[in-house]
């Protein structure tokens, strides 16, 4: 860890930790079960690539942040609809629940925090995409 700033040491900790205790695994795997189905009937491709990319934050969130895409367009928010309706919403409340769960203990506070930080993008991945803090 040399060469490294303590921010950076911070965030590498809280992202093994969260990766081992605070569900990030778990999210992973299930968000990469779900794009594999999406990915299987085709035409939901797009939902595929949003869940990938869900599957890679919810991994290793800590030093990362989510911003919008310029180049997203109307299909972007037509399809974040559609994911609202079908899923967004149960994986949103699914962040919630285990955020409030994991803030119960003073321990689990940034974990709880990185679940609210997921919430977002949870309920509106298209034209969005996840880049480093640094």
């Amino acid at each position: 860890m040399a060469g490294r700033s303590h921010a950076e040491q911070v965030r590498f900790i809280l992202n093994v930790l969260w990766f081992i205790f605070g569900s990030g695994f778990l999210l992973a795997i299930g968000y990469g079960v779900a794009a594999l189905i999406c990915f299987a009937l085709i035409v939901t491709i797009p939902f595929g690539v949003a869940s990938l990319r869900l599957a890679v934050y919810s991994l290793w969130p800590f030093g990362r942040t989510v911003v919008d895409r310029r180049d997203a367009g109307a299909a972007s928010g037509i399809g974040n609809i559609l994911w609202l309706v079908l899923a967004g919403w149960w994986i949103a409340l699914a962040h919630i629940t285990a955020g409030v769960a994991q803030c119960v203990t003073i321990i689990g506070i940034p974990f709880g925090i990185a679940n609210f930080k997921l919430v977002p993008v949870a309920l509106w991945p298209l034209g969005r995409e996840i880049v480093d803090l640094d």
